[in-house]
């Protein structure tokens, strides 16, 4: 019963040994994305673009904006000497500004958005290959992202950040 007992502890000895000498050989990463994201020369560049591109029709919408609180103040001031009919037409007339003011609103910022996604899509797609880059050259097993708790030594977001800054693909 001893042996049995010595065997079956000599084994589990074993093969912890062996976990731990494969548990060596794994390398792992991890890459910050929200930071390659905001700070990375490529994001940077998309987020001018987006501005650029997207400059104009947010003034349009901030002057409407203004164009609309001034006519609800103007009617406010008014609306005790205007008949009622004119009151209606003006309510109506404000009603209207207001709801193409949503619909414009709404419109510019599914754009933005969707405009927004591709940008951030051709960022991810380049720091994808950045890392695939560092993970081969330092022969990485897993690169992680989105991780509760990372030891810095681990981090590989400024190695990352370097190829995407210096515009390697």
């Amino acid at each position: 019963m001893n042996t049995l007992k010595l065997r079956c502890l000599l084994s589990v000895l074993l093969m912890g040994v062996g976990v731990g000498a494969v548990a060596q050989d794994f390398k792992v990463g991890y890459i910050n994305t929200q930071m390659i994201t905001t700070q990375s020369n490529p994001a940077k560049v998309a987020q001018a673009k987006l501005e650029q591109e997207f400059s104009k029709r947010q003034k349009e919408l901030v002057e409407q904006q203004a164009a609309l609180k001034a006519f609800g103040e103007k009617f406010e001031r008014d609306a005790p000497t205007l008949s009622e009919s004119q009151r209606s037409a003006r309510q109506k007339e404000g009603a209207e500004l207001g709801r193409d003011l949503q619909r414009r609103q709404r419109e510019f910022q599914e754009d933005l958005n969707g405009r927004r996604n591709e940008e951030l899509q051709q960022v991810l797609d380049r720091a994808t290959k950045a890392v695939k880059q560092v993970a081969d050259a330092e022969k990485y097993d897993m690169v992680l992202q989105e991780v509760v708790y990372v030891n810095t030594k681990h981090d590989i977001t400024d190695k990352v950040l370097k190829i995407l800054n210096a515009g390697s693909k």
